[in-house]
């Protein structure tokens, strides 16, 4: 079943900037707001894992310089 809302034009434009990508469907922002909004901000075991990574090769001296990743990468 589809269901038509009324916004008003300053929050179909905070919804239009909140668009992932310019093709996505206002129906998918507002379903990514809610599944936010429901894990409440909480970030998954996985998510912390890979931030601890992060962090840990930052300390250690393990990055690249942007130009290195330009290089790298053939930019």
């Amino acid at each position: 079943m589809v269901t038509s809302i009324q916004l008003e034009n300053k929050t179909k434009a905070r919804l239009d900037k909140m668009k992932a990508f310019p093709k996505e469907s206002y129906n998918e922002v507002v379903n990514r707001l809610i599944n936010i909004a429901e894990d409440d901000g909480v970030l998954s075991e996985q998510t912390i894992k890979d931030l601890e990574k992060a962090l840990s090769e930052v300390k250690n001296g393990k990055l690249l310089s942007h130009n290195q990743v330009k290089q790298k990468h053939g930019l």
